[in-house]
């Protein structure tokens, strides 16, 4: 595998520039409008927490009026300072060794046949968490055998170990998301190197060549199309098999700067321009984000590989 040396960092704009007004296609419904209080009552009641609302993801009325939620682990309080991210930061509480079952008995009372886990960073543990990630997975399986399930990891600060783990524990989707182009990582992800995240999806892949595994990236940072365009290239040399590409939302004025608001038709280029590089899947518009039909997805992209081995075998046999 090889990747293109990471060009020299710029400052992000200031934080207290002015945002452009938001577009009619990033204007989406109130939640309470879509009656959601039956899911969020029952991840209330069971002491967990979801990135949907850590995050303030637009898509939460969407996703929780089908109960579909991406369920947070390891505490809602991050050790890092993404610029772009809405989760708290600071010392986090020690894990909590009940969270797992909890966890799996949302997921069998809501009757999902799809779970999303993700976490914030811990980087004041050992191995980053991934042993905890492993008892999530674990707990999902007995107690719902037949649902698939994707993990959204961090990078668990390239600990030894961490890729290992979660491979051996077979989620049906790793998700790891670089979420920016690398000129842009000392400015929205200071605590993460680029080349660290690839790294942990190319080896997930080389421990487990089935296992899917998937990125993400957000736009409107002010990062270029040849750069986004690299950055494709630098996933499909590790391997990733599907990409999300969505709209940056600047969750208050003191996260990073908005640049400009991506207009759809330019989503549509970067799909173009994915599916030409040899994803099995993209997703790519304003809306965009890594668990938003995640369910649906994950149909798509196996119908995708099972088309590319046909194609494949018809080929060698001609």
């Amino acid at each position: 595998m090889s990747f293109h040396k990471e060009r020299h960092p710029e400052k992000a704009k200031r934080p207290d520039a002015p945002s452009p007004p938001k577009p009619d296609w990033l204007r989406v419904r109130s939640p309470a409008s879509f009656g959601y209080a039956k899911t969020l009552e029952l991840i209330e009641g069971l002491h967990l927490n979801t990135v949907c609302q850590e995050a303030a993801c637009p898509n939460i009325a969407a996703c929780w009026k089908r109960k579909h939620a991406a369920f947070m682990i390891m505490g809602d309080v991050c050790t890092r300072a993404c610029a772009f991210c809405n989760v708290a930061t600071g010392k986090p509480k020690p894990l909590d060794a009940g969270e797992p079952e909890r966890l799996a008995e949302a997921a069998a009372r809501m009757g999902l046949a799809y779970v999303i886990v993700t976490s914030v960073d811990r980087d004041d543990l050992p191995d980053g968490g991934a042993a905890h990630f492993v008892k999530v997975i674990e707990a999902l399986r007995r107690k719902v055998p037949d649902c698939m399930i994707e993990v959204l990891t961090p990078d668990f600060k390239g600990k030894e170990g961490g890729a290992a783990r979660l491979a051996e524990a077979k989620p049906d989707v790793f998700n790891h998301n670089l979420e920016t182009v690398p000129r842009l990582y000392p400015s929205i992800r200071p605590g993460a190197r680029y080349y660290t995240s690839l790294r942990l999806l190319d080896e997930v892949k080389e421990r487990d060549p089935a296992l899917f595994t998937k990125s993400g990236l957000m736009v409107g940072f002010g990062e270029t199309m040849e750069e986004i365009g690299q950055v494709m290239d630098d996933l499909r040399a590790a391997k990733v098999d599907f990409l999300t590409i969505g709209q940056y939302l600047q969750p208050t004025p003191k996260h990073a700067p908005l640049d400009r608001y991506v207009p759809p038709e330019e989503f549509e280029t970067y799909a173009s321009m994915a599916k030409a590089k040899g994803f099995l899947l993209v997703s790519s518009s304003p809306l965009t984000r890594s668990s938003y039909h995640a369910d649906e997805d994950f149909k798509k992209l196996k119908e995708a590989r099972e088309a590319l081995t046909l194609s494949v075998r018809a080929a060698s046999e001609a």
